[in-house]
């Protein structure tokens, strides 16, 4: 089984757990004489480097700096060395970093050696790289290729990180401005929860996280548990991520609690949850403002939160049973996806100064994956005949699609838009015909035309509004656990070596 290798979480403490209740509000349509103007888009097919896919990392992850340096992965032609047995990528072929910034992409490369797989991650705002590369070696504990933890400067340069505590794998998660890295590393200590294994086995020993600065290398420590796992660090230097609680493991998870963290001076907080034995953080703002999901107690739904300074606040529903809060600005506006009455699909909502708002959809159903400084929402949305298309929702909506910002004729089908920068250039994952994927990035490029606004016009009358929402089937993207939720978010985030090879088709 093919797996990859580690996603988003956030972090900080808990000193009050409020449930407050939210105004809950219906698609925030314009005012009849309102229109919002468009903006149209250059398409920019980042292409591989000989294979036949290349890869956005997945939600809650920058993948572009405001700058517009891009960083994800692509294929080789190379076959991978450890194939059948370890691939880097789902096709079983050589992955390499891959870069895109002023109209040039380059070829990360990675550490010395031969057929050697890498990825990147994370890109600062002024474009550090982080990410992992393999080494060459064999992880005598695991049996599989080594994996080391890697920034790439930015002219390029490849730096190992190394790892601590005698492990032999480790991994560079998030960078920011002033060159702290984020990550996380294993060690030798045998352990029967290991969070190695709760994404991808068959690690099965301690995962903890580190802090890389100025060449050193640091232990971040738990929240008491064995194991922790940092995934994003700001401007400021706080780290989020989560950690075991303990050693002993929950009757019907079978696993330790999970509680979010901030990690700031030298010091590991526990943010806590609202009430469940799982909770996790899914991005940080340059305020420390952090958001996430959390089990509430019983263990049966769950809801985003904001946690602000010590205090823990439920954004509360669109009618639904649960919510995943994923992304959120400097300015607070949170974004994500809710349940609608009934829980039987869902939408994704702005969440703005203690107001949700729903953002429609284009057909059935919407997730929303990030908001930039002007307010932009990206996400995608299930139109009716099943298929997924990635959306835009800005100045009071209605929600447009992407598709549709675009002069046709690439031969790509936008689906997962995963980030959004603040100068409005958007990481997109593409699918062409054959169902090959394609990193693709979105450069604005003026106001839209007339055929421009002929496309969205069309694209909208044909989007009927889902109907009976009680009554529909619940569909693909709802409703797994949190803890599988989680999971997945991390199996899209990376394509790195060491992964159990996919069965063929």
């Amino acid at each position: 089984m093919h797996a990859k290798m580690f996603s988003r979480v956030t972090t900080m403490t808990l000193f009050a757990a409020l449930a407050m209740p939210v105004c809950i509000a219906a698609q925030d349509n314009p005012s009849p004489d309102h229109k919002t103007k468009h903006q149209k888009y250059k398409l920019i097919d980042l292409g591989t480097f000989g294979g036949p896919n290349s890869y956005v990392n997945g939600p809650t992850i920058p993948d572009l700096s405001n700058g517009g340096t891009y960083a994800g992965s692509a294929d080789t032609s190379v076959p991978d060395p450890y194939a059948p047995y370890y691939c880097a990528s789902p096709d079983c072929l050589v992955l390499h970093a891959q870069k895109w910034w002023n109209g040039v992409g380059t070829d990360l490369g990675t550490l010395p050696g031969t057929n050697l797989s890498s990825g990147a991650t994370w890109v600062s705002g002024n474009g550090i790289i982080a990410g992992a590369s393999e080494n060459g070696l064999i992880d005598p504990l695991l049996g599989m290729p080594e994996v080391r933890a890697v920034v790439w400067t930015k002219d390029d340069q490849i730096v190992n990180l190394g790892a601590l505590e005698g492990g032999y794998e480790s991994f560079a998660d998030a960078v920011n401005d002033r060159g702290q890295v984020a990550g996380w590393f294993t060690n030798t200590i045998p352990d029967p929860f290991s969070m190695g294994c709760y994404i991808v086995c068959p690690y099965t020993t301690q995962l903890r996280g580190f802090l890389w600065q100025h060449g050193v290398m640091r232990d971040l420590g738990t929240l008491g548990g064995p194991d922790a796992l940092p995934l994003a660090i700001n401007e400021r230097g706080q780290i989020i991520g989560i950690s075991y609680t303990s050693s002993i493991p929950n009757p019907d998870s079978g696993i330790p609690t999970i509680d979010p963290f901030l990690w700031q001076n030298g010091a590991m907080v526990d943010i806590g949850t609202l009430g469940g034995t799982f909770g996790n953080a899914n991005f940080i703002n340059s305020r420390g403002q952090v958001v996430g999901n959390s089990n509430l107690a019983g263990d049966q739904t769950n809801h985003g939160y904001l946690w602000d300074r010590g205090s823990l606040k439920d954004l509360g529903t669109l009618g639904g049973d649960n919510v995943q809060a994923l992304w959120i600005n400097d300015a607070g506006d949170v974004v994500g996806v809710s349940d609608l009455t009934g829980s039987q699909t869902h939408d994704a909502f702005l969440w703005r100064k203690g107001v949700m708002t729903d953002l429609g959809n284009l057909g059935l159903s919407s997730f929303g994956f990030a908001i930039n400084s002007e307010g932009q929402v990206v996400g995608h949305s299930k139109i009716n005949d099943g298929t997924f298309r990635a959306f835009m929702w800005e100045k009071g909506g209605p929600m447009v699609d992407l598709n549709t910002l675009f002069s046709p004729g690439s031969g790509i089908v936008l689906v997962d838009p995963y980030y959004i920068n603040d100068r409005g250039y958007i990481a997109v994952r593409g699918v062409l015909a054959n169902g090959n994927e394609r990193a693709v990035v979105l450069v604005p490029d003026g106001d839209c035309d007339d055929d421009c606004e002929g496309r969205i016009a069309a694209s909208q009358n044909n989007a009927a509004p889902a109907q009976n929402a009680a009554t529909m089937k619940q569909d693909s993207e709802s409703r797994v656990s949190p803890a599988n939720q989680f999971r997945n978010r991390i199996m899209q985030r990376y394509r790195m070596a060491g992964q159990t090879a996919a069965p063929s088709n």
